[in-house]
């Protein structure tokens, strides 16, 4: 089997040919779309937007930061540009019904008009009104109809006397209303102590006609009550009239401005016969202060609440609603204080983003609508529904009882687009049986791009395009090279390019920031390479302290000479922005027992599951290797050392079975080695995440303790294409002062990690002699018969193979 050499300088960093640019910086190049590079992503965004189908909008997701919430706003005003512009909405009130406000429907642009031409009709109305009645004419006949009822009273008033007169009782008119009193001689009038010297027969005679006299006063008082209702019914026609004589050509002026909506017509009649039928409201109060340069709150009823005013758009709408809470989004009625109560009216009806984009189209967060209580749950139920209702979640849910407004339903046609995170899809997918016939398209947002000439050219213009944006320097050529080997190392691929766009404009604000101080009128290389630096500066103390705490001892990693059963592990660890790589000590015991690979992390429930399967891998690899012809009789403990966390993840099974075959061959491992590699059930090395930071964190140990030439790391073979490493270790690779190795078996692994051959299998059986594989086969035959000897007993006398010595 042949020993792997070291990966070439090349292999280990794919640097970005800037001679392929014809610019020298940035500004000479155009700007580029947002969404280029997302061909599936936007192919599924234009169905969602084309197909007019109910139920078909459409979830964009993605990584944060990718870019796709403004490469669909660029989509949809692009797309919404070239559609017709939708009608207007408002709400009218409701004359039959005040508690139900009538939602009308006009053309864009005619809202405005119609609440001008209402507000005018109202003005108008309240100075031709009064005029109306201001004058000589309607004063006559005022005038006229009260004389009438006036003449009427005085005669009866005056035949009911003239009947008193001739039996000697007079009618008399007092503050305090009529009364009767007898007359004397010389026709005047008694008073009380001469009637009380009148004979009682007398006395008698009068009582009884003065009680027949009030009688009749009585009628005729409650006959003057019919009258007065007469004349005052009399007063209202005439006011009628002369309010429909007034107002009549104005409204119907109007009528002809709007003969084409029938909802306009008939509000108008109803205004109409509200303004004759409530004419006082127009008139002058009682203290004669008319109400014509601010009308009467009672006069807003006839006023105009715009709720939807498309005056101003140019094809549909695109609304994009940053606080997508239940009112926000479909609406809501407030209220106002009045003398220690709420009162409210349908000119406080406000619209919701679904108003403002019905037509059109409404982009949403989906993360801020499921954090907002009742938003995801209203969104649904107008999509589900088709109208927009405005009601308060409170009422929906019966917990409030008092009388509000209940405005009618506005019919909805909207296509609404969430923008999330890829797991929110998939959760709102499982968990909510509506998302899916509500969402029925998916635009996924690819993080990554092919790393080729065209896409790198593009790249640059991308950069460019960022830079204008962001009001920043422009970029030399060597700089933009640099950024497209950053985008590389994010995406832990050479042969792509990420494309997360918030990461690369934070870059680039850095390094404008460092031009800016360094006194330079382009952004260079060595600004973009001075940002990196002083990012991972920021927020590198906790690996800084890591690294002293090996220097120092208190943390056990060797890089120099050998040990038995102990092997560098790598892992990564993530610490909020700053991701970067810390060997660990791996180390393996073996014994006899009943062939089983005891994960001490597993076992005090410190191991993930994916590490837990990783062990068991390698255990069946043991098993299906060395045990063909005979059991195992082994029992082994597998660590990491000096660990005070949860584990999880596979790549330390490729270290961890190099472990287990040092210890069971008792053939020492060059501890100037670090593995990182998972393997499979027959012994091949599989990719692994972060090998660029779990190089980086064993090269930045070994640099700490002193590079001696001899270190290195052992990488499996299918990440070679992942390489994107810091200039500072590819250098040292360069000087021959770091070595890189790349397997596929884990026989390769244990060769360089021993420097003793592997041994391939024999025509016979086993493997060649002196072999790791050929010691390893021994020692486990050697277990065996240990436990054959002792009867099975194995577990009870450890000490008789304790750690393969």
């Amino acid at each position: 089997m042949r020993t792997p050499k070291p990966l070439p300088v090349k292999a280990l960093y794919r640097a970005c040919d800037v001679r392929q640019f014809d610019f020298a910086s940035t500004d000479e190049l155009g700007d580029i779309s947002a969404v280029n590079g997302q061909t599936r992503a936007m192919d599924a965004l234009h169905f969602g937007l084309d197909i007019r189908q109910k139920g078909f909008n459409v979830f964009a997701l993605g990584y944060p930061g990718v870019g796709k919430f403004t490469a669909v706003l660029e989509c949809l005003r692009r797309v919404a540009g070239d559609q017709n512009v939708p009608p207007d909405w408002c709400y009218l009130h409701n004359f039959e019904r005040p508690e139900q406000p009538i939602a009308i429907q006009l053309p864009a642009g005619r809202g405005v008009l119609f609440r001008k031409d209402m507000q005018a009709l109202v003005e108008e109305v309240g100075s031709v009104i009064p005029a109306a009645f201001d004058n000589d004419d309607t004063h006559a006949r005022l005038a006229e109809i009260e004389e009438e009822f006036r003449e009427r009273r005085t005669q009866a008033l005056e035949g009911l006397r003239q009947k008193g007169v001739k039996r000697g009782i007079a009618l008399v008119e007092t503050p305090a209303g009529f009364t009767f009193a007898p007359i004397g001689e010389a026709n005047q009038i008694l008073d009380p102590t001469q009637f009380q010297h009148l004979p009682e027969a007398e006395q008698a005679r009068i009582q009884k006609i003065v009680t027949e006299l009030q009688e009749s006063l009585q009628k005729l008082l409650r006959q003057f009550q019919g009258w007065q209702k007469e004349t005052r019914e009399k007063l209202q026609e005439l006011h009628r009239e002369i309010a429909r004589f007034a107002v009549g050509h104005l409204i119907d002026s109007l009528r002809e401005d709007y003969a084409d909506i029938d909802a306009i017509q008939a509000h108008l009649a109803a205004v109409e016969t509200d303004i004759v039928q409530h004419v006082n409201d127009f008139l002058p109060s009682a203290d004669g202060i008319a109400a014509l340069a601010q009308p009467a709150p009672a006069l807003k009823r006839y006023g105009v609440n715009l709720l939807v005013d498309n005056s101003d758009c140019h094809g549909a709408p695109v609304t994009l609603e940053s606080l997508p809470n239940h009112g926000n989004l479909t609406g809501c009625v407030e209220h106002r204080a009045q003398l220690g109560t709420l009162v409210t009216d349908f000119t406080l009806i406000k619209s919701g983003a679904l108003h403002r984009a019905n037509g059109g189209y409404l982009l949403l967060d989906a993360q801020k609508v499921l954090m907002q209580p009742f938003a995801y749950e209203s969104l649904k139920r107008a999509l589900q529904s088709g109208e927009i209702r405005i009601e308060s979640p409170e009422r929906s849910l019966g917990l409030v009882s008092t009388t509000s407004l209940e405005p009618e339903p506005i019919p909805l046609d909207v296509k609404v687009v969430l923008v999330g995170e890829r797991y929110l899809y998939y959760y709102l997918h499982e968990l909510d049986t509506d998302f899916s016939n509500l969402f029925k398209v998916a635009a996924d947002f690819d993080d990554t791009v092919d790393r080729t000439p065209d896409s790198q050219r593009d790249y640059a213009r991308l950069i460019a395009t960022l830079a204008r944006r962001e009001g920043l320097k422009p970029l030399d050529r060597h700089a933009v090279g640099r950024v497209i080997e950053r985008a590389s190392r994010l995406c832990e691929d050479a042969e792509k390019l990420s494309v997360h766009r918030r990461n690369l404009v934070d870059l680039l604000k850095e390094a404008d920031y460092w031009a800016l101080k360094a006194k330079r009128k382009r952004i260079g290389a060595k600004d973009i390479q001075h940002a990196l630096e002083q990012q991972r500066y920021r927020l590198s103390r906790v690996q800084m302290r890591l690294q002293e705490e090996i220097r120092r001892g208190t943390m056990m990693i060797d890089t120099e000479g050998e040990s038995v059963g102990q092997i560098n592990g790598l892992s990564v660890l993530d610490h909020g922005d700053l991701i970067f790589g810390q060997p660990g000590r791996i180390t393996a015991t073996t014994r006899v027992g009943d062939g089983e690979v005891v994960d001490i992390e597993r076992e005090i429930e410190m191991g993930g599951p994916i590490h837990s399967k990783g062990v068991l891998i390698l255990s069946s690899f043991l098993m299906s290797r060395y045990a063909r012809h005979h059991p195992i009789s082994l029992t082994a403990s597998v660590v990491f050392e000096q660990s005070y966390g949860t584990i999880d993840g596979d790549s330390a099974s490729l270290a961890e079975l190099c472990a287990l075959l040092s210890s069971l061959a008792a053939a020492p491992i060059r501890q100037s080695f670090a593995v990182t590699g998972s393997i499979n059930q027959h012994g091949r090395v599989q990719a692994i995440g972060g090998v660029n930071e779990k190089i980086e964190g064993f090269f930045d140990v070994c640099q700490s303790l002193g590079l001696s030439g001899d270190q290195g790391v052992i990488i499996p073979q299918s990440n070679t294409d992942h390489l994107m490493l810091r200039h500072d270790v590819v250098q040292a690779v360069k000087r021959k002062r770091f070595r890189i190795y790349a397997v596929t078996t884990v026989d390769e692994a244990i060769q360089l990690l021993t420097g003793i051959p592997a041994g391939d299998p024999t025509r016979k059986g086993g493997f060649q002699k002196n072999s790791v594989n050929a010691r390893v086969e021994a020692r486990l035959i050697e277990l065996s018969e240990i436990r054959r000897e002792f009867g099975g007993k194995g577990d009870e006398h450890d000490k008789a193979g304790s750690d393969g010595d």
